[in-house]
Order: structure tokens, then C-alpha cells, then sequence
């Protein structure tokens, strides 16, 4: 044979080979791919992107689901977590939390972590819904009061395609104190670092990767664009802390500060892969780990997909399954009224929503002044007409209007813990603020006054306030120090009164809270 028929024979025996059989690293090397959710908070539906200049409408779970298959068509070792927050609004109200339970099915939920919307409804209502979930539903440190009886599965283990991931899950400490006092009280929740290493310990041997969902840290600022509102920028410091002082974890996906990571954060010590979405079923978190053949992560690409609901056709499954449970409801979706503009809310300052609930709260409970907290307005409310779900979607909570005596020091107190924005802004109805951010916390108000008059510190002032604050959550603690002196009623009730008996609702002026820090 001619030396070049040879060689030419040589090349293609060689080529031949290396395609069946590849180099061994090549060969066992392994793409897993991960995608994660948190803080959905049941937005079936895309919104306006306005603050976007690239994108029409962004998220809905039907759009996502579409894309969540799309990707999947990719690698079959890819699986799908969530870090809590499944639950509110009044579709999932009506369902009890049961739509939402079906829709990650649906989805093909590999794993729930619990977040403290989860007992929006109470602990007994929670802990029977979450028996339909064909998925883990995880959380390693809550335990019936005074025992050491899990009130849910710890963590699981998951195995796909040759590759064994074990989940853990926590609810943080803090984030308890964003749900209504009596509605957690069966439980007690436990040091985060001591049960997810427990829990750690006990599978890390078996896996080729531990993924920790955490709902911890700061509660998100609900605002709709605070994707890029950099006042309302959370950072993901108690994640870090956890991820520090626990040794074993790869990977944590995080959810309830809806601080969104466009790429991953890995721990300085131990290279724990950390990351979380803005929540609202905005984006797609997306995290691709390559493996060698002993599991051990050799290289990661991570993002936030856009779900771009131009791009992304409803999946038709998820869409009717929605559909139908808004047919059982039909009353929800009456119109009842007409708002004269669209009514946002926001986080760091005073909104037109804001002021206008403050102001329904107090007229209903004809108190001399009243208090909203920015955290328990969930969506803005659309312009034109208003439907029953549109109101109850903005305040989708089970809550009254407590009323009470407070004097005017405890209402300085009470301003000047909103002007640390650690909870957001109070909104505020019958009386007048002005503050400096310059100033040293819990000494930047400038004046209060109520018609002009400036609130003297032994001023008393009945007042009015959703139960969850009134009673001292979200850090509003003064609250606590006023003896209650009446109940206006369930807040649903008072809202939906409200717009059915107004022809057309006016958005309030702003300009009650001024903010004087020199520029």
C-alpha cells in the first residue's frame, strides 16, 4: 500500500477511535443543570416590563413552564428547585394554597423549600396542603413547639440520569418575623448552621452534589421594578454567613430578599455556588455544573433568564389548569370599579397605593391617623377597571384593622424605625413627615406634624393598622407597647367596600412624607 494510502487509512482509524471512544475525562465528564425559582408568590400572569427597555412583558408561570422545557430538550440531567414563597393572592387564597401545589407538579418540581408565605393560612392549612405535592417539601429546622417532632422532611435525595443530588432546605429566623404571630406559633424554627449540617452529615457521603434552598435574610422590597431601583437592592449576607459555617454544600439557591444575582456568588472559604432570582416568576434561574468522574464540580456557568412572555408561548397544560380554577372563582374576576391612573407601589417612599389604602384604613376605622407597611402590598393596581382579584391581589392577606391609642413619641418611634427602610417605608394617612437621610439612624425626622401642627410627644392620637404590624411584626415593635382598643374589620372586606362604593377611585396626592436631605 502507497505511504499515503497509509497514512490517509492510519488518520482515519485514529479519528474512528476518538469518536467511539473518546478520551476517558471527555467520556465521563457530566453537564448537570439546575434550575431554580423563588418567591413566585403565585404570578401566574406576564406584567408590563416598564422598566425594561428590551423586553414588552416579562413572566407568568405558563410562559416560564415553556421555557423550563425548552431547556430541558437540552440535558436530561436537569432538575428544577424552589426556595418558598409559593403562596399568596386570591386565587390561591381561594384554593387554599392547593393551585400552587398543583402547578409545580405540573411543572415538574424536583423539590420545595419552605418559605414563610407557606402559612399565610396558618400552620394546620399548610401542613394538609402540602400532602398533595408528588415533591419533597423540605425544611430541616422547624419542629412542633417544645419537640423535636419535624413539622416537614428535612432533605431527599434525587437521582437522574447517573447523577444523585441531595437537597436540604431551612427557613431563616428572621423571616419569621414577616408572618402573622399566631399563624406560625405551633412551630418553633431552629439554628439554621446546626440542621442543615445535621442533614448535610448524613447524606453528603452519598451524593455527588448537595443543594441547600434557604428563605432567609432580609425580606424583599416589593416594588414591582426594583430589579433596578438600586435604593431597593437587597444583598444576600445571611446566605453568605450559612454558607460559611456549614461545611459539605455545593450549591445554595436562596430566596425571600428577591435579591437577584445576574451571576453566581461563589464563598471565599468554601466555594459554595450561591445564587437566587428577583422572584415574581420574573427569571429563570439557570446554573450549569460540568462533573468529572469523581463528581466533583469542575466548572459552572450560571444566570437569570428573562422570561420574555413575547418569546415564550403559554404551555397549554399549565395555562387551562389556571383557567379552570379562575372558572370556579368567577366572582373573583366581576369588576366592581374604575381607578382613575395606575397605582404602583414603593418601597423606599411614599406611593399614590400607599397613601390610598392608608386612607381607606382610616376612614373605616375613624381613627385620627393609620399605618400600611410598603411588604404587605403585593401587586400594583391597574388603571381603568378594577376587579375584585385586582384589589385582592394587592392585599391578599387574612388581616383586620386593629385600632389603638398611641402618643406622640411612640409615633416618632415608629416613623423613625421606617426611616432605617429595614421593613420599607410606613405609609401613612392624617398626618405629615419630613426627614433627612443624612442623619445617623433613629434621629432623621425632621418634623411631624398633623393639619400643620406640629405632634407633641404626650399627644395621644387614635390610629389604625393591619393586624400584622399592630402587633409588632416586621420589626414595627412599638406597636406593641399600645393597648388595642378595637377591631374596623377584615381588611378584604374594607377594600372591597371601598371600590364598589366609589364611582370612579382618585389616586391620592404624594407629598405627606417628604424627604429634605440636602443634594
Amino acid at each position: 500500500m502507497p505511504k499515503r494510502a497509509m497514512r490517509k487509512a492510519y488518520q482515519v482509524a485514529v479519528l474512528f477511535i476518538f469518536v467511539v471512544f473518546p478520551p476517558l475525562s471527555q467520556a465521563e465528564d457530566k453537564k448537570v443543570t439546575l434550575l431554580f425559582t423563588n418567591d413566585v408568590e403565585s404570578a401566574y400572569d406576564p406584567i408590563p416590563a416598564f422598566w425594561l427597555d428590551d423586553l414588552d412583558r416579562i413572566g407568568g408561570i405558563a410562559e416560564m413552564t415553556t421555557l423550563i422545557n425548552e431547556i430541558r430538550t437540552t440535558n436530561p440531567r436537569t432538575f428544577l428547585f424552589d426556595s418558598g414563597d409559593i403562596f399568596t393572592g386570591a386565587l390561591a387564597k381561594e384554593t387554599q394554597g392547593a393551585l400552587a401545589f398543583d402547578l409545580m407538579a405540573l411543572m415538574g418540581y424536583d423539590a420545595l423549600g419552605i418559605g414563610n408565605h407557606e402559612f399565610e393560612y396558618g400552620v394546620e392549612v399548610f401542613g394538609w396542603q402540602k400532602n398533595r405535592a408528588p415533591f419533597p417539601v423540605l425544611s430541616a429546622n422547624m419542629f412542633y413547639k417544645g419537640t423535636d417532632h419535624p413539622f416537614a422532611q428535612a432533605h431527599t435525595i434525587i437521582e437522574r440520569d447517573g447523577v444523585r443530588i441531595g437537597v436540604v432546605a431551612i427557613m431563616g429566623r428572621d423571616a419569621v418575623s414577616a408572618i402573622i404571630p399566631a399563624f406560625i406559633a405551633p412551630l418553633d424554627v431552629t439554628d439554621e448552621a446546626v440542621a442543615v449540617q445535621k442533614s448535610v452529615d448524613a447524606i453528603r457521603d452519598e451524593v455527588d452534589i448537595v443543594v441547600l434552598l434557604t428563605h432567609q435574610g432580609k425580606t424583599a422590597p416589593m416594588q414591582t421594578d426594583a430589579e433596578t431601583d438600586p435604593r431597593t437592592q437587597r444583598d444576600i449576607d445571611a446566605d453568605i454567613r450559612l454558607a460559611g459555617a456549614v461545611t459539605g454544600v455545593d450549591v445554595m439557591f436562596s430566596g425571600h430578599a428577591d435579591a437577584g444575582t445576574p451571576k453566581p456568588v461563589i464563598h471565599p472559604e468554601t466555594g459554595t455556588i450561591i445564587m437566587q432570582t428577583y422572584g415574581q416568576a420574573t427569571h429563570l434561574g439557570f446554573l450549569e455544573l460540568t462533573l468529572d468522574s469523581s463528581g466533583a464540580i469542575q466548572a459552572h456557568d450560571g444566570k437569570l433568564i428573562p422570561v420574555d412572555a413575547n418569546r415564550y408561548a403559554p404551555d397549554p397544560v399549565v395555562r387551562e389548569r389556571i383557567a379552570a380554577a379562575r372558572a370556579r372563582f368567577p366572582a373573583l374576576f366581576e369588576v366592581i370599579g374604575r381607578s382613575d391612573t395606575y397605582m404602583n407601589r414603593k418601597y423606599m417612599e411614599e406611593s399614590t397605593l400607599g397613601n390610598l389604602f392608608a386612607d381607606i384604613f382610616r376612614e373605616k376605622a375613624g381613627t385620627d391617623i393609620a399605618f400600611i407597611h410598603p411588604g404587605s402590598l403585593r401587586k400594583d393596581l391597574p388603571a381603568g377597571d378594577i376587579r375584585r382579584v385586582d384589589v385582592l391581589d394587592v392585599y391578599p392577606f387574612i388581616d383586620h384593622v386593629l385600632t389603638m391609642e398611641l402618643n406622640g413619641r411612640q409615633i416618632r418611634d415608629l416613623i423613625e424605625q421606617s426611616l432605617t427602610f429595614e421593613r420599607g417605608l410606613l405609609e401613612i394617612s392624617g398626618f405629615e413627615v419630613t426627614y433627612d437621610l443624612s442623619k445617623p439612624e433613629y434621629q432623621r425626622v425632621l418634623s411631624i406634624t398633623r393639619g400643620g401642627k406640629p405632634i407633641l410627644p404626650t399627644d395621644i392620637l387614635s390610629a389604625g393598622a393591619p393586624t400584622i404590624i399592630a402587633n409588632g411584626a416586621d420589626l414595627f415593635t412599638t406597636f406593641t407597647e399600645a393597648e388595642k382598643t378595637g377591631n374596623a374589620g377584615l381588611i378584604s372586606e374594607i377594600l372591597l367596600d371601598y371600590f364598589s362604593a366609589q364611582e370612579q377611585v382618585v389616586a391620592p396626592s404624594l407629598g405627606r412624607q417628604k424627604d429634605l436631605t440636602p443634594k
